[in-house]
């Protein structure tokens, strides 16, 4: 049995709560082999289309921390098939997950399609990085057009991953993903409308 992403977290706690609510045996039972040390090219068309993640680092007092970090569709990077990338942007100016990976590297990463419903969890090391003192790896982070201001980047070494099932993700759409059905749709109603317009004068002229 091989399990990279559950049996990363399959602590003796979290087995006793598995076992507490009668799903031990299906992990001790797992037949197969769900190894996730490597992106493959549909991780890879996912993440790129991606424009938001939720990213996960633990303070030294032990307190989870989550943020949404968000820009254009594929500003996260996949650098290789082990390392992922993006800008830092200048926010709040709190710096929370910068001084978290400081003392902890590990994060954790949900990356979301509502529409598709679909969920792709990482588990990294993540690292900062002086972009002024990598010009190969700022161009590669770079946003074209992105009016954000970059303090930094952020790069992450993939330790495994695990795609969730669909149940439960609500499905949601966003700004320019509605309009991809609107647009169209108010195209045909204009069209419909100078349609109208011409075949009532035409019957105007005949009266």
């Amino acid at each position: 049995m091989a399990y990279d992403y559950l049996d990363r977290l399959a602590t003796p706690s979290v087995q006793a709560a598995q076992a507490a609510n009668g799903a031990r045996q299906i992990w001790e039972r797992f037949e197969g082999d769900r190894t996730s040390d490597r992106f493959t090219e549909n991780e890879a068309a996912f993440i790129g289309a991606r424009d938001s993640f939720y990213l996960a680092s633990v303070s030294e007092s032990g307190w989870p921390y989550v943020q949404h970090r968000g820009g254009p569709p594929g500003f996260l990077k996949v650098l290789d098939e082990t390392t992922l990338g993006f800008a830092d942007y200048r926010g709040n100016r709190q710096y929370i997950s910068l001084g978290n990976i400081a003392a902890d590297d590990r994060v954790a990463l949900i990356l979301m399609d509502y529409p598709n419903q679909a969920r792709l969890k990482i588990l990294a090391h993540m690292e900062a990085r002086d972009l002024a003192a990598d010009p190969d790896l700022a161009a590669r982070l770079a946003d074209p057009g992105y009016k954000g201001r970059p303090e930094r980047g952020f790069v992450l070494r993939l330790e495994a991953f695990d795609w969730n099932c669909p149940q439960h993700i609500t499905r949601r759409f966003t700004g320019p993903e509605i309009e991809t059905v609107l647009g169209p749709m108010r195209q045909h109603v204009t069209d419909l409308e100078a349609e109208n317009a011409a075949l009532k004068a035409q019957l105007a002229a005949r009266v």
